[in-house]
């Protein structure tokens, strides 16, 4: 017999569960290949005829509303996900939400699968289909993170005045707190212990033109509508987050979840952010699961920011005698979103693109340092990507919308040959090319009208991302090294960075003893450059040999100023990886 829905954080049980061992690996974070995607927008439950053409495909445009995708959808094409390289899958949001909210940012009910995606039967097969996942009939564990939304809840209420006929919304105005009004039909949240308006900021919508990045407008008014939760460190923030705690805990230990993506992080206090973190984390640790991983949506380009998320916190309420430790990662916008108007640092799509320098990538891996004490561990901490389901950071659409094949291979194998821990979005692979509002970047990889599937193995794209991700999988210095981006030479004399819009980008990852070269020709014709390598590790007359790109090797010279270096012959935008 079912048992009846959960409405109390009161009737969760966190004892694990009996005889079973719960999913744990020693893979590190920084050696996945996470694939982002919507599930509402990935697949449905029917099997449909695929499209094999080594071209890339329209993503099929739908309604701002559900279209179908479900949870089963994703369990079906683990081949799919498993064969482009992936081994971890970032789902969007899975709780249930208000009508329309297809994305899954608008909850209602924390306690509950929404049921357009599935039940949470459906999740704990998913989870148990990816861990138990065979890749050629080699295991192939397949991590699963859930996208958790802790900084506000879904628009479930309104202010007090607002359901007046004509009533203009709450906005944000010198940290006013407006009073309650009450709940919208069928919206009351679940659990129940959030029916609290005590647990709200009620400071109405972050309206300002800098609210969004100005405290304390971006940490205690609403976004769009989604009501604020009231996360301060103080008696209703530790009450708040305990709740949220307990009812994210309760689907680690359902449904064995191997990591959370922490939505919005910079619009919650550090404090919070960190309780959190130290609590789910210690949680996973009590059931046996050692790699529990946490990071989060911290969307700006500060390293300063950075540092506050990722670094340990202590309360002010108790003389600083609690360390809470926080967030595991970020979502590296610094090198998706760049800085806005500074040239030298631009976003990696336009350096990939060739139409802004390189000067940007050098000045980020600089300003990492501090975080770690060798450039190889800078890897732990930051989740890397290219382009994601939001255009308030890229107004010019998906990455795919202005760029070649050959550049979306070339910006896919930089994060996967990079530091960092890849993430790839759901359609880059098949070069979607959406452009617009949200909705218009969050294609489907399905069309139910003419009743085929997007999931096209034969694509050009899917295929060389497939075998770069190959070639980092069976590479230790891909997915540990340092890394140090090399000096070129158009004439093997004169060495140097490069800049401008037309050279051979080239970085290494060393690690112990074993170098690895990755090298990218940015301008849209033929290149021939030197470009050095590591003099400890190599001598004259040595051989690199091509592990994606090209075949063959290349020999190691001795330039007439004493460097060591290699002279590389690359096609428009070719993309190369040797050792």
């Amino acid at each position: 017999m079912a048992m009846p829905p959960l409405t109390s954080v009161n009737q969760i049980n966190l004892q694990p569960k009996p005889g079973k061992t719960y999913f744990a690996i020693n893979r590190e974070w920084r050696e996945e290949f996470i694939y982002f995607l919507l599930v509402d927008r990935f697949q449905d439950n029917t099997i449909r005829i695929p499209v094999n053409t080594p071209a890339r495909s329209a993503g099929t445009a739908t309604p701002n509303d559900f279209y179908g995708g479900t949870i089963r959808g994703v369990m079906r094409n683990l081949d799919y996900i498993a064969g482009l390289g992936c081994t971890a899958i970032w789902l969007s949001p899975l709780f249930q939400n208000n009508p329309g909210a297809y994305h899954g940012y608008n909850i209602n009910n924390y306690l509950n699968i929404d049921p357009h995606f599935g039940t949470k039967e459906d999740l704990v097969e998913l989870v148990e289909a990816a861990h138990n996942y065979k890749k050629g009939g080699q295991p192939h564990p397949i991590r699963i993170i859930l996208d958790v939304v802790i900084n506000h809840s879904g628009d479930n209420w309104f202010y007090k005045g607002e359901d007046a006929p004509g009533a203009a919304p709450r906005e944000f105005s010198n940290d006013l707190q407006y009073e309650f009004g009450g709940w919208r039909p069928n919206r009351k949240i679940i659990p129940e212990e959030l029916q609290n308006p005590d647990l709200y900021h009620r400071r109405g919508l972050i309206a300002s033109p800098n609210g969004y990045d100005t405290y304390p407008e971006n940490q205690h008014g609403d976004l769009a509508g989604l009501k604020d939760f009231a996360n301060d460190d103080d008696a209703n923030g530790s009450t708040l987050i305990n709740i949220l705690i307990k009812a994210h805990c309760y689907w680690i230990r359902e449904a064995d979840i191997d990591g959370f993506r922490v939505d919005a992080v910079k619009h919650m206090g550090e404090l919070a952010c960190s309780r959190f973190s130290s609590a789910i984390r210690e949680y996973a640790y009590s059931l046996g699961k050692q790699g529990f991983f946490l990071f989060g949506e911290l969307a700006v380009s500060s390293d300063d920011i950075y540092n506050r998320y990722i670094g340990q916190n202590t309360s002010r309420m108790d003389d600083g005698k609690t360390v809470f430790f926080g967030l595991n990662s970020l979502l590296d916008f610094r090198l998706a979103q760049g800085v806005y108007g500074d040239d030298n640092n631009a976003p990696l799509r336009d350096v990939i693109r060739g139409i802004k320098g390189p000067q940007t990538l050098f000045n980020r891996l600089e300003a990492q340092r501090d975080r770690a004490l060798n450039r190889g561990e800078i890897g732990r901490y930051l989740v890397t990507f290219v382009d994601n389901h939001d255009t308030f950071w890229q107004p010019a659409g998906r990455f795919g919308a202005a760029a070649t094949d050959a550049q979306i291979i070339a910006a896919i194998g930089f994060l996967l040959c990079s530091l960092g821990t890849p993430c790839i979005y759901y359609g880059t692979e098949q070069g979607f090319k959406g452009k617009g509002e949200d909705n218009a970047v969050r294609e489907a990889l399905f069309d139910k009208a003419a009743n085929r599937s997007l999931l096209n193995t034969h694509c050009t794209i899917y295929q060389e991302i497939a075998k770069i991700a190959g070639v980092m999988r069976a590479s230790a210095p891909l997915r540990f090294g340092r890394m140090y981006y090399r000096q070129i030479s158009g004439d093997g004399i004169h060495f140097g960075l490069p800049y401008g819009h037309d050279y051979t980008l080239a970085f290494s990852r060393v690690l112990y003893g074993r170098e690895v070269l990755v090298a990218y020709n940015v301008s849209s014709g033929k290149r021939s450059d030197f470009v050095v390598v590591d003099a400890t590790l190599h001598k004259a007359g040595d051989q690199l040999h091509f592990l994606y790109g090209k075949t063959g090797s290349v020999s190691v010279q001795q330039s007439a100023g004493g460097a060591l270096c290699v002279k590389l012959e690359l096609a428009a935008n070719g993309f190369v990886v040797l050792e």
